[in-house]
């Protein structure tokens, strides 16, 4: 299926006709355990956290629509990047990290994998010189997200591959943000990415999980070993469900980022707003970079509200549309406030000095109408600052 375009992959990579009945959709295989017709001699599977029908369906999908070799799928996220870590590092070694990722991956390095002897260094990586000034003889990984949550800051993928293949680092990438539909950071030659599955490609906020997909065969023992040992693999159920949502990830990200694009144009000439980050807009300090790497600049909005905590809570409490609430990805428009939801356990001295304000929030564009978006961020907008558009 190499030749498929990505609407086509999306749809039928990993999931053709089930061969016992004809069902079009891949079977919720929903079992525990598989018969044996001999002891240790199986059809391909023996117990579902080892593997399962429906997973490895999805798991091939992911991995063919980010153009790599191998896909493993998780329950969450973080599971993805629990199993990953310790299948790689060992006490001693150094990651480096960008400053303003992930509030959970920033929490999951600093506070869990620290205390297990592995040191994360967490650095502007917009500046890829400055990246290869921080490397360590003891470095083992560079750790990439692009777009940044929630800064939406861009990574050059391309420069910090050849810094690491210079080195002989593992390029790791969290391509949550793009969605495999609008970036290819294999393409670059990145070992592993990362997919929190929650967000975009499942798209209906309705499942939870994570994937990694491998370039190529260098890290598929070990990955594929602690999968299985770990056993933070998602259920037959939220695999068909995360599957369902793949299918119309193309449509889905064409109707985010026209609709993003709109907004973050809107919310630029409105003078309530003090600062909207959004990598399509030419006053983004890497534009020129998103329209690089990227095939599109997606569907997700920083905005800093004019006066502070209390105007950015007003805003979003007024919004009718736009859900209060954490995650991101979703069919539906959600809002929320960094500092005191996703990058909570982020240190506030360290929140401040990357720019993770009191009046930072963040907007995940749904695929509504438009129209009726951009009206309610502007009702909003005027009760939390008393400011007419």
């Amino acid at each position: 299926m190499n030749d498929l375009k990505f609407a086509t992959l999306a749809i039928h990579s990993h999931q053709e006709p089930d061969p016992t009945t004809g069902a079009v959709i891949t079977p919720i295989y929903q079992t525990s355990t598989f018969e044996q017709e001999d002891a240790g001699k199986h059809k391909g599977y023996d117990y579902s956290r080892s593997g399962n029908p429906t997973r490895h369906a999805l798991e091939g999908c992911l991995s063919d629509l980010e153009g790599g070799a191998h896909g493993f799928c998780f329950a969450s996220g973080l599971g993805a990047l629990t199993t990953l870590s310790l299948a790689l590092f060992r006490p001693g070694d150094h990651i480096l990290c960008g400053d303003d990722v992930y509030g959970g991956t920033f929490r999951y390095f600093d506070k869990v994998f620290r205390p297990l002897g592995i040191d994360t260094e967490f650095i502007d990586f917009t500046d890829p010189e400055f990246v290869a000034q921080h490397i360590r003889p003891n470095t083992k990984a560079l750790y990439l997200e692009t777009p940044t949550n929630p800064l939406l800051k861009l990574v050059d993928i391309e420069a910090m591959v050849k810094i690491a293949k210079a080195k002989n680092l593992i390029t790791i990438l969290d391509n949550t943000f793009a969605s495999p539909y609008l970036q290819s950071g294999i393409r670059f030659g990145v070992d592993i990415i990362l997919h929190s599955t929650t967000k975009y490609i499942g798209g209906h906020s309705d499942v939870v999980g994570g994937a990694l997909i491998l370039k190529d065969d260098q890290f598929l023992t070990p990955i594929k070993f602690y999968q299985n040992s770990l056993g933070a693999t998602p259920d037959p159920f939220a695999s068909w469900l995360t599957l369902r949502g793949v299918k119309t990830l193309a449509v889905r990200m064409k109707a985010h980022e026209s609709n993003a694009r709109v907004l973050a144009e809107f919310l630029e000439s409105h003078p309530s707003i003090e600062d909207v980050i959004y990598p399509g807009l030419p006053s983004h300090p890497q534009y020129e970079l998103a329209k690089k790497q990227m095939s599109g600049f997606g569907g997700m909005i920083s905005v800093r509200v004019k006066g502070g905590l209390d105007e950015s809570r007003t805003f979003m409490k007024a919004l009718k549309l736009f859900t209060l609430a954490e995650s991101l990805g979703g069919v539906e428009s959600l809002v929320e406030h960094p500092a005191l939801m996703t990058h909570l356990a982020v240190d506030p001295e360290h929140r401040k000095a990357i720019g993770i304000t009191d009046n930072l929030v963040r907007i995940s564009v749904g695929i509504e109408d438009v129209e009726d978006l951009r009206r309610d961020l502007a009702q909003a907008l005027e009760q939390a600052t008393r400011i007419p558009a």
